[in-house]
């Protein structure tokens, strides 16, 4: 099993950054394929990016592409999520979520229902 805890969550303006991180407990950690997803007050909780095993493949949802990007650092159990021009609408507590995969070569689901571990969440506001 493994424990996730994110980070890096606050208030900025709309077209500034933030690095969001996911540090994750265990010895098992490359085992994972890795996912964010994020919720809003009265939204249902969406696929926001995944990334595989070893860090080749990436998934993105559309409303991301381009502004966000994962990435993982198996040497130090972490992944990232650096979101790049935030708009108003990216305002939600976002969600790390640890997916055990057989091979290395497996794709990364886009749904929650799939994933086996998640982390308490940390809120990210953007204003106008």
């Amino acid at each position: 099993q493994v424990q996730l805890v994110e980070s890096g969550g606050g208030l900025v303006q709309a077209g500034e950054s933030l690095r969001l991180s996911c540090a994750a407990s265990g010895r098992t950690f490359n085992s994972y394929g890795m996912g964010w997803f994020r919720q809003a007050p009265g939204k249902e909780r969406e696929f926001v990016a995944a990334i595989n095993r070893s860090g080749g493949s990436t998934y993105y949802a559309d409303s991301v592409k381009g502004r966000f990007a994962i990435s993982r650092d198996n040497a130090k159990n972490t992944v990232y999520l650096q979101m790049n021009s935030l708009k108003p609408e990216d305002t939600a507590v976002y969600y790390c979520a640890a997916d055990l995969l057989r091979s290395v070569n497996s794709i990364v689901s886009r749904t929650a229902k799939a994933y086996d571990y998640w982390g308490q969440g940390t809120q990210v506001t953007v204003s106008s």
